[in-house]
C-alpha cells in the first residue's frame, strides 16, 4: 500500500470538512469531486462566483458538482470575517476598510473559515504563490498552541524500505525556515513529530541530523544541534511524551542499525528513526530531492506544521490527483486538532 492510500484510508474514517478556495481552477473542482467520491471529506466547500465555478466545470469536463459552491464575496460571512480580522490585526494598523480588501482574497476568506472551525483545513495554491499561502496562514490562523513558529516537511515515500522496515520517513524543515535557531529546531522538531503521529499513527523517533555523530567533529554549526537535541529530550520527559530522540547524529547513524551501534552505541533510536530534523533548509531540501530524484521516493509536500488548523500549499503545477493527495494528508493532520 502507498503512502497515499494509507492516507486515503485514514481520512475515510474522520469525517471532516475541507475548503478549496481556488474554485476558478478546473483542477480544483476536478478534485473536490474526486474527493468526496472517494469519501476523503464529508464536505468539500470551493469558493467562487457561480460564474468561476460553472467555467472551472466546463473546462474540467465535470459533470454534476457533488462540492457545496460559496459565492465569499457576497456571503453573510463576509462582513464578520472582515470585522473580526480587523480586530486580530488592529496592533498592526488594520483597519476595517483594508480587512474588507483582504477579505476579497479568497484564500484569506478560506483561512477565516478555518479559523472559525467552519471547515478542518483549508488547500490552496494551485494558483496562489507559496509566500502569499504562507502570509495568509500566518494572519488568519496563526501557530498552534505552543509552537513559537510554523514549519514544513516533506513526506518521504521510500521506493525501497529502511534497513529497519520504515517505507515511509518524514524530512523537515525542507521549504520554510531557512536557518533556524535551536529552539526554533525543537518547534520543527514536535510539529513533525506531531505530524508523523497523525499520518503514521506510530511512535516519532526523531534523529537531529549534522555531519558528526555524537561529537565525532567539532565546529560551532554544530552547536544548535547539539542544544536543540538536549532541550528536546527534556521537554520529552517534562511533558512525558511518546516520542524517542536522539543527536547529533550522522544520516547513516540514524537510520543503518549496524552503522548506529559503531558511531552512536547506546542511541535511543539505534538506527531506526522515522523522523529527520535537518540543520537547515540548504541541509534539507537538497536531501529530500536527492532522495526523489536518485532513490525513486515520493516526495509529498511541503506539507505545513504547527499552525492552529491544517492548511496545505499546493504547487502551481499540481494535478487534480495531487490536489486529492494532499486532501486526505489534510485531513489526517486535521484529526489530531
Amino acid at each position: 500500500m502507498s503512502a497515499i492510500d494509507l492516507f486515503v484510508a485514514k481520512a475515510q474514517q474522520a469525517g471532516k470538512a475541507l475548503v478549496l478556495p481556488e474554485g476558478h481552477d478546473p483542477r480544483v473542482v476536478a478534485a473536490a469531486n474526486m474527493i468526496l467520491e472517494n469519501r476523503v471529506a464529508k464536505k468539500v466547500i470551493v469558493l467562487g462566483s457561480e460564474e468561476e465555478i460553472a467555467k472551472a466545470c466546463a473546462d474540467a469536463k465535470l459533470t454534476g458538482r457533488k462540492f457545496d459552491a460559496l459565492d465569499y464575496l457576497n456571503s453573510d460571512l463576509f462582513e464578520g470575517f472582515a470585522q473580526q480580522y480587523c480586530q486580530m490585526r488592529q496592533k498592526k494598523g488594520m483597519t476595517l476598510e483594508l480587512a474588507r480588501e483582504v477579505m476579497k482574497v479568497r484564500i484569506y476568506f478560506g483561512g477565516m473559515m478555518a479559523r472559525s472551525g467552519m471547515v478542518d483545513g483549508l488547500i490552496a495554491g494551485s494558483i496562489a504563490s507559496t509566500a502569499d499561502m504562507l502570509r495568509a496562514a500566518f494572519h488568519c490562523i496563526g501557530t498552534a498552541p505552543g509552537m513559537k513558529i510554523a514549519s514544513s516537511c516533506f513526506i518521504m515515500d521510500l521506493a525501497r524500505p529502511t534497513a529497519s522496515g520504515d517505507s515511509v520517513l518524514l524530512f523537515a524543515d525542507c521549504a520554510v525556515n531557512p536557518n533556524p535557531t535551536a529552539e526554533q529546531l525543537v518547534d520543527i522538531a514536535m510539529a513533525t513529530s506531531n505530524t508523523y503521529r497523525a499520518l503514521i499513527g506510530k511512535t516519532p523517533k526523531v534523529a537531529f541530523l549534522s555531519f558528526s555523530s555524537y561529537g565525532s567533529a567539532k565546529h560551532e554549526i554544530l552547536e544548535k544541534v547539539v542544544a536543540a537535541t538536549a532541550m528536546f529530550k527534556a521537554k520529552i520527559d517534562v511533558e512525558n511524551l511518546d516520542i524517542i530522540a536522539d543527536g547529533e547524529l550522522q544520516a547513516d547513524a540514524a537510520l543503518v542499525p549496524s552503522v548506529a551501534k559503531s558511531k552512536a552505541p547506546g542511541s535511543a533510536i539505534a538506527g531506526d528513526a522515522n523522523v529527520l530534523i535537518f540543520p537547515d533548509l540548504n541541509a534539507g531540501n537538497i536531501a529530500y530531492k536527492l532522495v526523489q530524484r536518485l532513490a525513486g521516493a515520493g516526495a509529498y509536500g511541503p506539507i505545513l506544521q504547527g499552525l492552529g488548523r491544517p492548511l496545505n500549499d499546493l504547487s502551481r503545477g499540481c494535478t487534480a490527483e495531487d490536489i486529492y493527495g494532499v486532501a486526505a494528508i489534510t485531513v489526517c493532520q486535521a484529526i489530531g486538532h
